[in-house]
């Protein structure tokens, strides 16, 4: 399968031998994605019998349908979304199945020079860009509810992911929604100053909520339990890799998206590893599981922000039957 412009995933032993998995990403392969790809350079999906491809994505909520509608047997996105999802639909098949990020990357960046500050109440009155299919821009009513910002003079633009940081580097908004780990090191190679730039993480103002998950076709899931089992298996080894030595996991996304530098993606994923991955709670807990509890608490956020109309349960958007052993999922 064409991921992106490139092949990947391709089998090195008999495809009759193997259970074929179609992985969608998120975004596009840069350094956060690098536990992924290391899970299959280092033979871990081949290992388990899965011979998986990977594929690009178009933001952490539009993951969400390729899985339900079977077009992807498994996913990554954006947990919360997938709540909103499932609370309009509980038929839908799709389920969360891992904890990527244990803590969420939602943010809005803006700049300092645009008024900008740490606190949120100073994106009133302000012009704010956001991808309508942004992880981070679906949590909006969220953060709104919670930080208690005044959303009467705030203006929203929609705009497209590719013009994202070129906008806010020209000064055409005054701040963008998206992941931190993007968002800021995509800024810096648009050449805005580092000392400019402001990162408002919602994690860090209140917003109680996981972030991006592994998703599964509850379909494929049910008729596939075992490569389900072995994928997450792998997944867990590849992300305790990144996280080990994240030089080699920025070089192996390098090889699917040669045009990213380096340095940067080095940068990017040792940011993504200390905000959102390799938390205090994971190194503790292990990689991947769900608090059921906490869980329960971002419902309760959700239910007054995004209007939930109480459809669906924790126990009805997640199913950690799949996830290996805590001594298999923690990191060294």
């Amino acid at each position: 399968m064409l991921a992106g412009g490139i092949l990947v995933g391709a089998a090195a032993t008999p495809a009759a031998a193997q259970t074929d998995i179609a992985f969608t990403l998120d975004w596009r392969f840069e350094g956060p994605s690098a536990g992924f790809f290391l899970a299959q350079d280092n033979g871990y999906f081949e290992e388990e019998g899965l011979n998986v491809t990977i594929d690009t994505g178009a933001g952490s909520v539009e993951a969400i349908p390729r899985v339900a509608t079977g077009t992807y047997q498994m996913g990554f996105g954006d947990i919360n979304s997938l709540i909103k999802f499932l609370d309009q639909d509980p038929g839908q098949a799709v389920k969360a199945v891992m904890m990527v990020y244990d803590v969420p990357t939602f943010s809005v960046v803006g700049r300092k020079s645009l008024g900008i500050t740490e606190d949120p109440k100073s994106l009133e009155g302000k012009t704010l860009g956001a991808p309508p299919p942004d992880g981070a821009f679906a949590q909006w009513p969220a953060f709104v509810d919670i930080a208690g910002i005044d959303t009467s003079d705030i203006t929203i633009e929609s705009i497209g992911f590719p013009v994202r940081e070129p906008m806010l580097a020209q000064g055409e908004v005054d701040a963008v929604f998206g992941f931190a780990f993007s968002v800021v090191l995509n800024l810096k190679a648009q050449g805005v100053p580092e000392e400019d730039i402001v990162p408002i993480l919602m994690a860090e103002n209140g917003l109680d909520l996981y972030g991006n998950a592994i998703l599964v076709n509850t379909e494929f899931a049910e008729a596939n339990p075992d490569a389900v089992k072995g994928f997450l298996r792998a997944l867990a080894k590849g992300f305790a890799d990144a996280v080990a030595d994240p030089a080699a996991g920025a070089a192996a996304v390098l090889t699917r998206n040669d045009i990213l530098d380096l340095d940067v993606e080095i940068e990017r994923l040792t940011m993504a590893n200390e905000m959102n991955i390799n938390t205090p709670y994971v190194q503790e807990n292990g990689f991947g599981g769900i608090d059921m509890e906490r869980l329960g608490r971002a419902f309760e956020q959700l239910t007054v922000s995004m209007d939930l109309s109480g459809q669906v349960k924790p126990e009805d958007v997640v199913d950690l039957q799949y996830l290996p052993p805590v001594e298999e999922r923690q990191f060294k």
